[in-house]
């Protein structure tokens, strides 16, 4: 399903060269649509090749692969699942040889989930696969938009980042 984007304005701001701009009301909108335009060239490009894997196991073994510390019940909470669920996930992956239980050296009582060099050969794929299929889209986009898109990502994660101000003005009177 596709966002529609009205032209009206909803409000008029200054950019930091000191330009009006017009922002169309539903903005966030249409950044949700391609939020999930994105996630389906993603699902996409793996979805079409013959993984051995569900999405939901690619998840952890991503989430495994970026954090070495990761046990079951940290997985569980990340997952937002009950720590048995999060265990038979790690058995299944175990018992295709793409994820090793090893006790932390530094409390053996712990038990750390760790990918194995499959699961990492696994994971370059994907990503690979992904950025194809991204580049494919990008390709089809003119250079300007492509560049414009780029600057808009770049300020959206620096928004991201930038703790939460008091609205100006969000007030909006009858």
């Amino acid at each position: 399903m596709r966002a529609v984007i009205e032209l009206s304005v909803e409000n008029e701001r200054d950019d930091r060269r000191g330009h009006r701009v017009e922002r169309p009301p539903n903005l966030a909108v249409a950044i949700e649509a391609a939020a999930e335009a994105l996630v389906g060239v993603l699902e996409s490009a793996v979805t079409r090749h013959d993984l051995t894997v569900s999405p939901t196991q690619l998840r952890v073994l991503a989430l495994i692969s970026t954090r070495p510390e990761l046990n079951v019940n940290r997985l569980a909470e990340l997952l937002d699942v009950v720590p048995s669920s999060a265990s038979r996930l790690c058995d299944r992956l175990e018992a295709t040889g793409l994820v090793r239980r090893v006790a932390d050296p530094r409390d053996r009582r712990e038990v750390r989930l760790v990918p194995t060099a499959a699961a990492e050969t696994l994971l370059g794929e994907v990503k690979q696969r992904r950025h194809r299929a991204v580049q494919a889209v990008l390709d089809r986009m003119p250079g300007r938009a492509q560049h414009e898109l780029l600057l808009a990502l770049l300020a959206f994660g620096q928004a991201v980042e930038v703790p939460a101000a008091a609205p100006e003005n969000t007030a909006r009177t009858a």
